[in-house]
């Protein structure tokens, strides 16, 4: 039989499993030993149990663009108003340190992406901004669609690229995608607030 440990109560740490050592509670209320948090957040400032951002987080996305621009085309579900069209657009390069194979080389790629231009299509376009600014939208791995390796990738961040055919086809309509997508940023550290 395995010999595991888990926590046995609120004084252990999550990390090392241990009795907490020099406490430090973060603001999401989860204690963890001074050291083993400090270590975690070297790699990522992020909760180790509830995944909550503590501070600010940059990717290791590739250079690239992201325009938005406005249009007439209504997406099903949001008839009232216009749309918004993202343009991303990577040029090819090389993976650096902070990729998966360094000195690798990656193809070019771009994708285009879908909001509503209602309030709430603008609030989630200024927080899709910043996530790519600090360079959390995209990733450079194995592609879910393709399988390839050493391509630039979505992280996470789900985008409509299609305005119909509904969720199944990455499209509108779909009522819950403007929340579920503020969560997404928001457990990757983007929110209006930061």
């Amino acid at each position: 039989m395995e010999n595991t440990r888990v926590c046995k109560s609120t004084s252990d740490c999550a990390i090392c499993l241990d009795t907490i050592q020099d406490e430090k509670t973060l603001t999401c209320s989860h204690s963890f030993c001074s050291a083993c948090i400090d270590s975690v957040f070297k790699f990522k400032p992020a909760c180790p149990i509830c995944n909550s951002y503590h501070g600010e987080y940059t990717g290791t996305q590739p250079e690239g663009t992201m325009t938005a621009m406005r249009s007439w085309q209504r997406l099903p579900g949001f008839e009232h108003c216009g749309s918004i069209v993202i343009q991303y657009s990577f040029p090819a390069g090389t993976q650096g340190p902070e990729h998966p194979n360094p000195g690798v080389g990656y193809s070019s790629t771009s994708r285009t992406a879908f909001l509503p231009a209602s309030e709430e299509g603008e609030k989630v376009l200024k927080l899709l901004r910043k996530a790519f600014d600090r360079r959390v939208t995209f990733t450079i791995g194995r592609s879910v669609t393709t399988g390839l390796n050493n391509v630039i990738t979505w992280n996470d961040i789900h985008h409509k690229t299609s305005m119909t055919g509904g969720p199944q086809c990455f499209g509108y309509p779909d009522p819950e995608y403007l929340f579920r997508v503020q969560e997404e940023l928001r457990l990757k550290g983007i929110t209006q607030d930061d």
